[in-house]
């Protein structure tokens, strides 16, 4: 995710979630971390490119909508259908932040986007990744389930205005000392 990103990503926010929207500063900020020899922060979006017009050199490759994930080099390539962040602080990640477009639902663009989101705690060498999600929200729970999430707690009334419990999920990956070893004959 870069700035030129944020316009469409905050769009997308305030269509999914209307009452707890995050607002530009907050974006910014993360932003702010994700960059330069200290970065702390991954944050990406998944994009689906505008199809080519009729001569462009894409189309004599075979073009077409193709779906990628913040390999965008100028502002208005194509639109933005997901993004995703995570924070890492001494050993720990923190899922930010995940979201898909409502059309691209059952897609499995969700997925990919937290098998990156996890891919980037690995690089940062995080032995645990947390994250929030809405008790309402169990197709999110689901995919966390899947990916090794446990529930580990609640956070009552952590989304705002609407007073609504948070689930606290955690995957922890095992490092090389935690193994199971494997004994040879």
């Amino acid at each position: 995710m870069r700035w030129w990103d944020l316009e469409q990503v905050l769009e997308l926010e305030r269509d999914l979630f209307p009452e707890d929207a995050w607002s530009p500063g907050m974006f910014w900020s993360e932003l702010a971390h994700a960059r330069g020899p200290l970065a702390n922060r991954r944050y990406l979006v998944a994009e689906l490119a505008v199809p080519p017009r009729w001569g462009s050199p894409r189309t004599a490759s075979g073009g077409g909508a193709v779906e990628g994930n913040g390999a965008r080099g100028r502002p208005g390539d194509g639109r933005i259908v997901g993004y995703g962040g995570l924070a890492a602080v001494d050993g720990t990640g923190d899922i930010q932040t995940i979201a898909t477009a409502r059309d691209q639902w059952g897609t499995g663009l969700g997925a990919r986007l937290l098998a990156e989101l996890l891919g980037a705690a690995t690089d940062f060498e995080c032995r645990e990744v947390l994250l929030e999600v809405r008790v309402d929200n169990v197709r999110a729970q689901r995919l966390y389930e899947r990916f090794g999430c446990e529930p580990i707690g609640f956070r009552r009334g952590y989304y705002q205005p609407g007073n609504v419990d948070a689930l606290v999920m955690r995957r922890t990956t095992q490092t090389s000392s935690e193994a199971p070893s494997v004994q040879g004959t």
